[in-house]
C-alpha cells in the first residue's frame, strides 16, 4: 500500500490488520528495473523507499502484479474521536433523569480544590450528587471521585453528598472498590443516549 504521503506499508495476504513491514513519512519510491541476476528470479520490478530523515530504506521486489488499484481519498480530516468524556458528560448533563428519578442538573465541571467533578446535581429529596464520568471506569478513577467526595462533604453548602461512577464500560474491581464506598456505579450506553441504538430493530 502507498499513501499520498509517501508511506509505504507491506501486508500479509489475510488475517492481519498491522502492516508486516513499512516506511513511516516523510519518504520517497523510486522504481527502477531489475539487474539480470534478479530476473532470472522473477524478479520484475524494484521499490525502493528512502526515508527522508533517515538512512533507513526499504527494498520491495514485485514478481507479479495481480492487481493495481489507486483510490482518491481526499483532504485528511485528521483525526476526531467520538465518545470522548465530553461527550458522555454533555449527554448525561442533557438526560440527568439517567442518574434516577427526580434527578436535576446543578452544574457541570463543579469546580473543587483538587480540580472539576464532571456533573453535580441533586436527587429527589434534594440531596447533593457528585457524578464522574469515564469512556472505561477503572479502580483510578473511582480513587478519583472518592476524593472529590471527601472534599465536598466537608462543605457545610453540600454535604451529604453521594457519588456516582459513569462509564461506558466499568470493570469488575472498580465496581467492587466503589460499592465498598458507597459509590454507585452507572453504566452508559452511548449510542442510546445520542438517539443512535433503536432497541426495536434488536434481536437480543
Amino acid at each position: 500500500m502507498i499513501k499520498a504521503d509517501g508511506s509505504v506499508l507491506v501486508h500479509s495476504d489475510g488475517g492481519s490488520y498491522k502492516p508486516l513491514n513499512w516506511m513511516s513519512p516523510p519518504c520517497t519510491l523510486t522504481v527502477t528495473e531489475p539487474e539480470d541476476v534478479q530476473r532470472e528470479v522473477g524478479v520484475t520490478e524494484l521499490w525502493t523507499v528512502s526515508q527522508a530523515k533517515t538512512n533507513d530504506m526499504l527494498v520491495v521486489s514485485l514478481h507479479e502484479v495481480l492487481s493495481d488499484t489507486s483510490f482518491e481519498l481526499g483532504v485528511d480530516p485528521g483525526l476526531v474521536k467520538d465518545g470522548v468524556e465530553a461527550d458522555l458528560q454533555k449527554l448525561l448533563a442533557e438526560q440527568i433523569e439517567l442518574l434516577g428519578d427526580g434527578h436535576t442538573l446543578v452544574r457541570r465541571e463543579y469546580m473543587t480544590a483538587i480540580g472539576p467533578v464532571d456533573i453535580l446535581a441533586r436527587d429527589a429529596e434534594g440531596r447533593a450528587v457528585a457524578v464522574e464520568i469515564k469512556r472505561r471506569g477503572d479502580i483510578d478513577g473511582v480513587e478519583q471521585l472518592t476524593r472529590y467526595l471527601e472534599l465536598m462533604n466537608r462543605d457545610p453548602h453540600l454535604t451529604p453528598v453521594t457519588g456516582v461512577f459513569a462509564a461506558q464500560e466499568i470493570k469488575p474491581q472498580a465496581r467492587t472498590l466503589a460499592q465498598d464506598r458507597g459509590i454507585r456505579c452507572l453504566v452508559l450506553d452511548y449510542d442510546a443516549m445520542r438517539g443512535m441504538d433503536d432497541g426495536h430493530h434488536r434481536l437480543f
